[in-house]
């Protein structure tokens, strides 16, 4: 992943980097041994999406995955973990979401409250990064 101060609507993320795991792995012979080492983890994040011509601030967990990596990760390091060569092709996971209207995600009155206390003044900040949150990161 990449950071960057610069804000696009798609593909860009803010992150909880306290909330980071990564569990190395390695590939058993006869992988090729040049790219034997990977990682799975997962962060939560918060991003925009526009769909329709709303726009829409979005709360969820980001997979972070790489497989055929060269050298093994520091995975106590979350600035090691963003920056290796991650697959971004899964997206963020969306939890909840907030179109300024309505909102979409958890059914639980207590993770609802949750999710609007972040989702509604990110919407009305836009493009601003929420407070607890790094960002913005691409793929």
């Amino acid at each position: 992943m990449h950071r960057t101060d610069r804000f696009r609507i798609a593909g860009m993320y803010a992150l909880d980097l306290a909330t980071l795991t990564a569990e190395p792995h390695e590939h058993p012979a006869p992988y090729d041994t040049r790219y034997r080492h990977g990682l799975n983890g997962s962060v939560d994040a918060v991003w925009f999406r526009r769909k329709n011509g709303a726009t829409r601030a979005c709360k969820g967990t980001l997979r972070l995955w790489a497989h055929g990596l060269t050298a093994p990760v520091d995975t106590s390091d979350p600035l090691a973990v963003l920056t290796a060569d991650l697959d971004g092709r899964g997206g963020g996971v969306c939890t909840g979401r907030w179109d300024g209207r309505a909102y979409w995600g958890a059914g639980e009155p207590e993770v609802m409250a949750a999710h609007l206390a972040v989702l509604k003044p990110m919407l009305a900040a836009y493009p601003a990064i929420p407070d607890g949150y790094d960002g913005w990161w691409h793929f």
